[in-house]
This record gives structure tokens, C-alpha cells and sequence, in this order.
């Protein structure tokens, strides 16, 4: 456990920082509900069938951009300052489409919201690794992503709940949530104030080092996005399918990522090459069994599959670049790791969909994919049997 002047973090210290990092994930989830609705009520805006899921998930474009210099502001101003601010930001900008009925001014205003959640996501991760150390740190980071993940089968339910109740603007309530996390924040969280000089150190950043785990970190995006945002058309493979039974295939796929940490936190002492090279293998089963077997059980069961090697690979990637981070840069690199996966978030149904006629259909693509994975996870196997014998 880190010291931190003479405080210690604690359990509600971790507890706060992963409810703070729900947030970027509520914005977009939450939504998928009411698009229907948000579709027929914009149906006479030209080029609506774009703009509304534009104006759904450009935070995660957002995030990707921004988070690299919300890591820089963290490393200069604090961690808890920036924190504070973004969940005030967070609430204002996430509830402000409930007055708005110009679509425009809706993605200005969800853009605003998508600066707050690049500075959410990185300074909650930043704060995971100062305040712990070691096995803590890692079992930290696996319990934010399977946090994270989970939590995704309550937001859509809640969203659903909150469009019935109150139209297509009543899931936007919803980001009032960060105010009491603020309030929280402000109250138990600590600035790091051993760290306070390192952030004005001019320390080099290691950008050779942390590039390879950042690089891989955007093809696992990839992955494990392709998956998510296309379950639909990936169980129609198979034959017909309900929205309900692609809402449980969706429920089961998300319990896999929690599954998929808890296997990493069991390994974490092997994080690192040795993890990179088992999660990309269960990617590989599970999205060669997604292109070529027949059944709507088997297409949702090897879509569990491929979630439980990205839960697998998400906190093994994290906690290896964490570890090559000195403290004084960490803010920037974990604002570029969390940028570099949140663009493959907003990439993946661009690159799945570019992919998808030249290659002949998706299940060439998921092909294509479990051919990437397994190539991915001979080479690491390779580099490690060549480390060892060096």
C-alpha cells in the first residue's frame, strides 16, 4: 500500500474511485434504450440516421483524444482538483440535452461531457495506481474493469426503466449521479502528497517502453468492442434471433468480462507477455467459433468466450504499462492507455464495417480477427521462449 504523506489508502478510497469510473460508461449504455425513440423524434433532421448515435457515442471519441492531456493536467494541477471538477462538469453537460431539442447543440453539449469523462477515467485509474502498490494495484485494476463491464446489464435496464417513465430524455438524468460521487470524492480522497514535487519534475517520458502495451491495447479495444457492439448481426450468423435473446447473450457476454478479471486476478502475478499470450488465445477459440459454428448457443457461448480472454487482457494490459510509468508521468500514461483503448471502442464497428464487403461478410471478419489473435499469441509465446533461453 502506498503512503501518501502519512494517510494510507483504504477499501471506501478504491471503493469511490471505481463508482467514479462507471461514469464514461453510463454515457453512452444508458442510452442504447431510448435510440428508437431519439430516431423518430429527430427522423426530420437531415442526416439524423447519423447524427443520433453520432451524438450517442462521440464522448467515447471524446475520451480518446482527450485523455492523454487530462493525464498531463493531472500530473501538473493534482489528481483530486481535476477529478472534482470533471464530475461537476459531468453532471451539468450529461443533463443538459433534457432542456435542449436542437440535435446540434445536443452533440455540442455531449462532446463537453466527453472532456469530462477523459478526465474521470484517467484520474480515477491514475489514483488506483498511487494509492496501491503491488497484487492491491492489480487486483484494483481487474476489479474496475469487470466494475465497469457489469455494471453495463444495470445501466441499460435503468435507461430502459427511465425512457418509459419520462421519453427519450430520462435516461439523461441519470449523470446527476456524479454530484453525490463528487461530494464523495471531495470528502475522502486525498491528493497523493508524496508525489506533489514529482509532478512539476521534469521527468522524460518513456515513451519506448510504453508504446508496445499502449499499441496492443488499441487492437484489443478492437476485439473486445467488435464483439460488443456487434453481437446482433454476430448471433444473426447463426439464424434468426429475439432482441431479448440478444439482450441475454449481451447480459451473459458482460458476466464473462467479470469472469475473465477474476481469471487474471488468480494470475496476476504472471502479468505481463505470459497473460497477453493466454487472453489472446480464448480471443482466437472464441471468435473462430463465432464465424463458423451454427446455433444460437454456440455463437452466444464463444461471444462469452472472447469477452473472458478480453477481461483477461484489459487489467493485464493496464497493470503492464502502469508498472512502466515512473510516478510522475503516470497521469500521461494512463491518460494515453485509456485514450488508446477507448478509441479502439469508437473504431471498431468503423473498421468491422469497412471490413465486412471487401472480406465478403462478418463472419470473414471474426475469421480475420481470430486469425489477428492467434497470430498475436504464437508471437508473444515465441518472445517469451526466446527471453527465456537468451
Amino acid at each position: 500500500m502506498n503512503l501518501a504523506g502519512q494517510r494510507q489508502a483504504q477499501t471506501r478510497h478504491g471503493a469511490i474511485l471505481l463508482i467514479a469510473s462507471v461514469m464514461p460508461v453510463m454515457a453512452i449504455i444508458s442510452l442504447v434504450p431510448v435510440l428508437p425513440l431519439l430516431l423518430r423524434e429527430f427522423a426530420g433532421v437531415p442526416g439524423a440516421g447519423v447524427l443520433v448515435p453520432v451524438m450517442m457515442t462521440v464522448p467515447a471519441l471524446c475520451v480518446a483524444l482527450f485523455s492523454p492531456a487530462a493525464g498531463w493536467i493531472a500530473d501538473r494541477v493534482g489528481r483530486k482538483p481535476l477529478l472534482l471538477v470533471a464530475l461537476i462538469a459531468y453532471a451539468a453537460f450529461g443533463t443538459l440535452p433534457i432542456l435542449l431539442s436542437d440535435l446540434s447543440h445536443m452533440i455540442a453539449a455531449r462532446i463537453a461531457l466527453g472532456l469530462a469523462e477523459a478526465s474521470i477515467m484517467t484520474v480515477a485509474t491514475t489514483l488506483l495506481g498511487d494509492y496501491f502498490d503491488g497484487e492491491r494495484r492489480e487486483r484494483w485494476f481487474a476489479t474496475q474493469v469487470a466494475v465497469t463491464s457489469v455494471s453495463a446489464i444495470a445501466l441499460i435496464a435503468i435507461g430502459g426503466a427511465l425512457g418509459e417513465l419520462f421519453g427519450s430524455r430520462g435516461p439523461f438524468g441519470l449523470y446527476l449521479l456524479a454530484l453525490p460521487i463528487a461530494l464523495a470524492a471531495a470528502a475522502i480522497l486525498f491528493e497523493p502528497e508524496v508525489r506533489r514535487g514529482a509532478y512539476e519534475a521534469d521527468t522524460a517520458f518513456p515513451w519506448r517502453r510504453v508504446l508496445p502495451p499502449v499499441a496492443i491495447t488499441l487492437g484489443i479495444g478492437l476485439l473486445f468492442y467488435t464483439i460488443i457492439v456487434q453481437l446482433g448481426p454476430v448471433l444473426e450468423l447463426s439464424g434468426e434471433v429475439t432482441p431479448g435473446w440478444i439482450g441475454a447473450a449481451g447480459a451473459a457476454a458482460n458476466l464473462g468480462v467479470g469472469l475473465g478479471t477474476a481469471i487474471f486476478a488468480r494470475l496476476k502475478r504472471a502479468a505481463g507477455p505470459q497473460l497477453l499470450a493466454l487472453g489472446l488465445a480464448v480471443v482466437a477459440i472464441g471468435y473462430t467459433g463465432a464465424s463458423l459454428l451454427d446455433g444460437f448457443l454456440p455463437a452466444a457461448a464463444c461471444a462469452v468466450l472472447v469477452c473472458i480472454g478480453c477481461g483477461i487482457l484489459l487489467p493485464n494490459m493496464l497493470t503492464w504499462t502502469v508498472r512502466l510509468l515512473p510516478p510522475a508521468v503516470r497521469g500521461r500514461g494512463t491518460g494515453t492507455w485509456t485514450g488508446a483503448f477507448f478509441f479502439g471502442q469508437f473504431a471498431a464497428p468503423i473498421v468491422a464495417g469497412a471490413l465486412t464487403v471487401p472480406l465478403g461478410g462478418l463472419d470473414a471478419v471474426l475469421l480475420l480477427y481470430a486469425a489477428a489473435s492467434l497470430a498475436g499469441a504464437i508471437i508473444t509465446t515465441l518472445f517469451l521462449r526466446r527471453k527465456v533461453t537468451v
